[in-house]
């Protein structure tokens, strides 16, 4: 425990400036891609085309929360896609078929989605399995469930109310489900600055041995972060589901990338032990800003893939060249 202590000690005296800098470089990315498409197309910088990037970023919000902390220790989650899809048709299913409240359903489809990260933190730590492997096994088979709740067919129609969480503006401005992302990720953020659990994250990612001679219990730690991963991807799910007033079970699909690349675009580190929700932050809204000025300009959903994928190469290689530097 005073290894603990000492750790502890440490992090919080020099992370803060350390997390700056991690995250310095993706913010002036993001500045310089704001004032790039101011420059390029005349609908970007408006008052109604920020709420709509902040409404179309709400779903990767909540998932790359989740992600940022399996990264943390050193880890990854492939599943968090088809986790999303397998809420979408729990809950779908509870509220539209079985006929019960559609609280009862939120409630199932966020109990399957952390049995589904349960599932995935005992595969790794009680089997060994490569949390490559083991999430990868989780994305085909809970996409695979989702499909045969409604034999692949989608679910049509909510109440009112659910559907107006996505589309009424509060004061005018920000809407439910965009005030729930920002509560995840300020929840996040004060729980990786200000609990102790929050540190074992970085000192699991650091190293794990070492983390488990302080005292941490890597496995537990391990466990609850998959599950975590899991019901915030579930989470996503009804945020989505309210978003399109339906669930269908091929939602969700290729969402594991784009949360990831978030992630790393915000600077935390692959190798685990770096990184945080302030830089993850940021790289959700370059994605969602990038995403939103292609389409401002026109430019092939195809070729879209393409250059998001040249972003994340330069944020790995950017944050590869910083850690050698340091």
């Amino acid at each position: 425990m005073v290894a603990l202590d000492i750790n502890e000690q440490r992090l919080s005296s020099g992370a803060w400036l350390s997390k700056l800098k991690g995250a310095t470089g993706p913010l002036v990315g993001l500045l310089a891609l704001c004032v790039f498409l101011s420059i390029s197309t005349d609908a970007f910088l408006s008052v109604r085309n920020g709420l709509n990037i902040l409404d179309q970023i709400t779903v990767l919000g909540i998932m790359a929360v989740g992600m940022t902390f399996v990264i943390l220790i050193g880890g990854i989650d492939l599943s968090v896609g088809s986790v999303l899809a397998l809420a979408m048709m729990v809950m779908g299913w509870t509220a539209n078929i079985a006929g019960l409240p559609l609280a009862v359903g939120i409630a199932f489809g966020l109990i399957a989605s952390a049995v589904s990260g349960l599932i995935v933190g005992l595969l790794v730590t009680q089997f060994k399995v490569p949390a490559f492997i083991a999430t990868l096994a989780m994305m085909s088979a809970a996409r695979g469930v989702a499909n045969m709740i409604t034999d692949g067919q989608q679910i049509v129609g909510f109440p009112d109310w659910f559907m107006m969480l996505a589309i009424d503006r509060h004061f005018g401005v920000l809407t439910a489900t965009v005030f729930l992302m920002l509560a995840v990720v300020l929840a996040a953020w004060l729980f990786l600055h200000f609990r102790s659990e929050g540190r074992m994250l970085y000192a699991v990612g650091g190293n794990p041995e070492v983390a488990r001679l302080a005292g941490i219990n890597v496995q537990l730690v391990t466990i609850g972060v998959y599950v975590m991963s899991a019901v915030l991807a579930g989470l996503a799910g009804i945020v989505l589901a309210a978003r399109l007033d339906s669930v269908q079970p091929s939602s969700g699909f290729g969402y594991e990338l784009d949360t990831i690349a978030a992630v790393v675009i915000g600077g935390t580190s692959l190798s685990g032990g770096a990184g945080g929700i302030g830089g993850t932050l940021i790289g959700v809204l370059i994605i969602g800003v990038l995403r939103n000025g292609l389409n401002l300009l026109n430019v092939s959903p195809f070729l879209q893939q393409v250059i998001i994928g040249i972003v994340i190469v330069l944020a790995v290689g950017a944050e590869t060249v910083r850690r050698r530097r340091a």
